[in-house]
């Protein structure tokens, strides 16, 4: 986990689903950064790939955000879209 990754999660929960760039626009991060760590999430379940550049926040994501998970026990999961 990087720090933006918690920013990027933060911005879904208070925002809704988004794209790579709607984390940017949000001034999150860049576009193509966004996109690669969308995809480590997604890769964490974290956040899940509703569509193509579509991503949505995972009950395991909101559990972060609560403090009520620890990333660092979390296992790569296999992208199920």
């Amino acid at each position: 986990m990087r720090p933006v990754d918690e920013r990027i999660m933060e911005t879904m929960r208070d925002e809704g689903n988004l794209t790579p760039q709607a984390v940017d626009n949000f001034g999150v991060c860049s576009r193509s950064h966004a996109s690669v760590r969308l995809s480590k999430l997604n890769k964490y379940g974290l956040v899940d790939r509703i569509a193509q550049g579509l991503y949505r926040l995972t009950e395991n994501g909101r559990a972060f955000l609560d403090e009520e998970l620890d990333a660092s026990e979390l296992e790569p999961v296999e992208d199920t879209t």
